[in-house]
């Protein structure tokens, strides 16, 4: 045990004591260490095998950064075209006088942002900056807003098709990644369903309309709900056509299943050599390629499909390569953090390292197995902030132990997903409650108390977390 609980140590000490001189709080870094530490102790000291460690990783997690990828691409589609701004200000113009629905459809289109980009922080920028003029002429408290805020983007982040959590938690767990997010799809909209009514009854008041702050201006305040989407119609058609698709793969009947990317890669063939008459397509070539083989997963196919399809607007076409370039700006950061998962993950696979830990929590307690670990994905994630980090340090081995004691891969996904969530919106380094809270404190002017704004969140943590524990100890 000792190969796994010295590099598990380092990255623990590396990632949480921040104060360590030149390493402190550098995820990527003890990421590597940890898979460095793992080969070392293993007794693996040829470069060769640290190389194919790495590939073995990145072969593993390559569709959740073909995810991350194509994912942010189309996010940026979206965000080009307007396709957020236009269902913000047909929710305020129907609902304004409405405050509680107009709340429920503002967390609506903040969790639609969320699934669109698959990162809580992002969707918290990108899409929050929309919703604060709203928020705010509505008279709210600041704290609530970015309670709101943060409590949106974050169900968003977890929600499919483009879920980090839910992706991550299949290739730790060795799940069937569509079965996953299948039932990602129900239990994030109970989580939607709790959140809109705990802010529906607990954090807005019927004095909370629009434009009970005269200060603020509300967009499209002098505009019907018909009128904006007669003029922006066609900014919602590309999220439409990416909805049509996952349904035509993910529905239960055979007359119109259809999954569609496959099928149109499927229909691209060519001759493998000039003198064989052997023919195949490049959906079969691609998917026996060691890491090309990510971009062949449905989920991210159907992305593809949707973002190819967003061409055939003028201004995607006229702007494709700022979009392009703005695109991968934006996720380059969070597929850096995959990479070098990557080559600890590898590691683990490489050493053994998980046949070990398996082995030695079968002779465990299951329960006593299972309440640590969700501890110590708590723990982890209210001291980094980060569900992919949570997932990281500790679900990277947590996953497989659940497995080897019996629990299915995708009930395993689910708890390692749902758990890790929720743990990062827990009062501490709660990564995006940091960044609302410093865009609305810099908008208004005024100070914004953190750690009131993430206490508001915490029905979020709780329903996250007993939807975790229902699979872990009911499902």
């Amino acid at each position: 045990m000792i190969q796994v609980i010295v590099p598990m140590a380092a990255l623990l000490i590396i990632v949480i004591f921040k104060k360590i001189p030149y390493i402190g709080g550098n995820v990527k870094l003890g990421l590597f260490i940890a898979g460095a530490l793992t080969l070392l102790l293993a007794g693996m000291f040829n470069p060769s095998d640290w190389f194919a460690a790495w590939v073995d990783g990145l072969n593993r997690l390559s569709w959740i950064i073909a995810l991350s990828v194509f994912g942010s691409l189309f996010a940026e589609v979206s965000s080009h075209i307007g396709t957020i701004d236009t269902i913000i200000g047909a929710f305020t113009a129907k609902f304004g006088r409405h405050p509680r629905v107009l709340l429920i459809c503002i967390l609506f289109a903040l969790t639609l942002a969320g699934s669109l980009l698959g990162d809580a922080i992002a969707a918290a920028t990108v899409i929050g900056m929309l919703t604060v003029g709203i928020l705010a002429s509505m008279n709210l408290e600041l704290e609530k807003i970015c309670a709101i805020i943060i409590m949106g983007a974050v169900t968003g982040s977890i929600m499919p098709p483009m879920t980090q959590a839910l992706a991550m938690a299949s290739s730790l767990a060795g799940a069937n990644p569509d079965e996953v997010i299948n039932i990602g799809y129900i239990t994030i909209g109970i989580v939607f369903i709790v959140i809109s009514i705990y802010t529906a009854l607990f954090l807005v008041t019927k004095n909370n309309y629009p434009g009970a702050n005269k200060e603020v201006e509300i967009k499209f305040s002098d505009q019907k709900a018909g009128e904006i989407l007669r003029k922006n119609w066609k900014s919602l058609i590309p999220m439409c056509v990416l909805i049509l698709i996952v349904l035509l793969r993910t529905v239960d009947i055979p007359a119109i299943s259809v999954d569609l990317g496959p099928s149109i890669l499927r229909q691209i063939k060519f001759i493998t050599l000039p003198e064989s008459d052997t023919v195949i397509n490049l959906y079969d070539w691609l998917s026996n390629v060691t890491i090309l083989s990510g971009v062949t997963n449905g989920v991210v196919l159907s992305i593809v499909c949707a973002f190819v399809f967003s061409f055939v607007f003028p201004a995607v076409r006229s702007n494709g390569g700022q979009i392009v370039r703005e695109g991968l700006s934006k996720v380059k950061g969070t597929v850096m953090l995959q990479v070098f998962c990557s080559f600890m993950l590898g590691s683990f696979y490489l050493s053994g390292s998980i046949d070990i830990v398996s082995e030695f929590c079968k002779g465990l307690d299951s329960n006593v197995l299972k309440i640590g670990g969700v501890l110590a994905i708590l723990l982890v994630g209210m001291l980094t902030g980060s569900q992919s980090t949570a997932q990281n340090v500790i679900f990277s081995f947590f996953g497989p132990a659940l497995v080897a004691t019996g629990m299915s891969a995708t009930a395993a996904a689910l708890v390692g997903a749902h758990i890790a969530t929720g743990a990062q919106c827990l009062p501490g380094a709660n990564l995006t409650g940091f960044v609302v809270v410093g865009i609305v404190s810099a908008q208004f002017g005024k100070k914004v108390d953190p750690i009131k704004s993430m206490l508001y969140c915490l029905p979020l943590c709780a329903i996250m977390t007993l939807i975790g524990l229902f699979f872990l100890f009911i499902y």
